[in-house]
């Protein structure tokens, strides 16, 4: 038993004869007949009755036609959703985005990429860069969202957007609005986004300037809650800063204090249709 007969059978069984049925098969009527034949040998019952009228379904043609019309439906939507795989246009992935790039994931291709295919799922993953990056190598996650500095050993990248680093404070005690030099920063107590100690501490030394680490945390957004409530100045990425500060935001004008964000995926993971399209939205 084969898919073609089974087309063969629902048409002649909506037709009622084979003559017709046949034309709109486009094939001849002794293929069509042959066809019908060794369907009926091989379920070991006869499907039709034929009369003088065409061609009527038997009891077991009627139950038969049932099944038939579920696996051809079944068929079709198998194909459809192996296309639309293929396509990009179906499927789940699993992503893992780090908690300070809120301001600027999810964007605007994202919304268009669910409003045109809604057979797209997304599995979202939050942690740190190097919590994403250790899903990646696991298998645990398909791409990342991660945040400059990190190893990139045995990872592709598509950097995709870089920004200054801000001060998020809830007082009013930089001139000018701006910090135009680190020694600002010098007698302030300042809420340590972890992440950016290295880059931070080089900056300082370089300077000469011994900075006060009142608070350090893990997360961008704690840090920011954390000026809000009048602990310190927190130092974190622009984008993050405006998407949850309540206090405050001062730029700091200094070239070294640059985050990129960078969407990730393993070199030796074969890229499917789906993240070749995710990537392209970057």
């Amino acid at each position: 038993m084969n898919l073609k007969q089974l087309k063969y059978f629902l048409v002649v069984a909506e037709e009622r004869q084979i003559t017709s049925a046949a034309k709109k098969l486009f094939i001849a009527q002794p293929p069509l007949s042959y066809q019908l034949k060794q369907l009926e040998k091989e379920i070991g019952a006869q499907l039709f009755i034929r009369n003088a009228h065409g061609m009527e379904l038997t009891e077991e043609g009627k139950v038969f036609q049932k099944y038939a019309e579920k696996i051809v439906d079944l068929s079709l939507t198998a194909t459809s959703q192996i296309r639309q795989i293929k396509a990009g246009e179906l499927g789940k992935i699993r992503i893992g985005v780090v908690s300070s790039c809120g301001g600027v994931v999810p964007n605007k291709q994202f919304k268009k990429l669910i409003n045109y295919y809604p057979n797209v799922s997304f599995e979202i993953h939050e942690a740190n860069t190097f919590g994403i990056i250790e899903q990646l190598h696991d298998g645990i996650l398909d791409l990342g969202i991660v945040r400059t500095p990190f190893n990139l050993e045995g990872l592709n990248f598509k950097d995709f957007h870089q920004e200054p680093m801000v001060a998020v404070t809830n007082e009013n005690d930089f001139e000018g609005e701006k910090i135009e030099h680190l020694s600002q920063l010098k007698d302030k107590p300042i809420i340590l986004y972890r992440r950016f100690q290295e880059i931070f501490n080089r900056s300082f030394r370089h300077q000469g300037i011994r900075p006060f680490y009142a608070v350090t945390c893990d997360d961008a957004r704690t840090a920011i809650h954390w000026a809000d409530e009048g602990l310190g100045v927190a130092l974190v990425p622009k984008s993050i800063a405006q998407a949850y500060a309540k206090s405050n935001i001062v730029p700091i004008k200094h070239a070294h204090w640059i985050t990129h964000l960078n969407i990730v995926w393993r070199k030796d993971r074969q890229v499917t249709p789906l993240m070749e399209r995710i990537i392209g939205m970057f």
